[in-house]
């Protein structure tokens, strides 16, 4: 619902209408709307947390692991990166949100820090996702993934072009 209709659309009546079930079973799993947006963005950030915890235990190049991950965000993942990013900013005005976000951002920190102990290069990087996520979604052309793997390398200093 959040991908097509946006934050807005999301009501316990149109989740029953979209699921095929009578209105009375959204509200019976879901009490509240909130507690319907958290179950919304929870199933969004469990395949976030997902493929970063793949990158720890591949070994792969982190930096170039996390730029396909972005680069996906603006072409075949968009609606998705889309609705968890209108979710993500519902989480500054509605609370119950926060925790989710905040498991999201603990498992991109870990990742960045697998690349440097540098506490300020690791928030840098996760503030460059961030953006470089944003700025797919903005431009229609997307981010390409070498531009997004130069950045994370230029803030990182690992991968084989750092």
């Amino acid at each position: 619902m959040v991908e097509a209709e946006g934050v807005a659309g999301v009501t316990h009546r149109a989740v029953a209408r979209e699921a095929g079930v009578p209105a009375s079973s959204a509200v019976y799993h879901f009490a509240t709307l909130d507690d319907l947006l958290v179950a919304a963005l929870t199933s969004v950030t469990d395949t976030y947390v997902e493929q970063l915890n793949a990158l720890a235990e591949g070994g792969s190049d982190v930096a170039a692991a996390l730029a396909a991950v972005v680069a996906d965000g603006s072409g075949a993942d968009r609606c998705r990166v889309l609705a968890e990013y209108e979710l993500t900013l519902l989480a500054v005005r509605r609370p119950a949100l926060r925790p989710v976000v905040r498991r999201y951002l603990a498992a991109l920190t870990e990742t960045a820090a697998r690349c440097t102990s540098d506490p300020t290069a690791v928030r840098a990087a996760v503030a460059a996702v961030d953006g470089l996520f944003l700025q797919g979604l903005l431009d229609e052309r997307g981010v390409s993934t070498q531009e997004i793997r130069d950045v994370l390398n230029h803030i990182l200093g690992c991968g084989a072009d750092g």
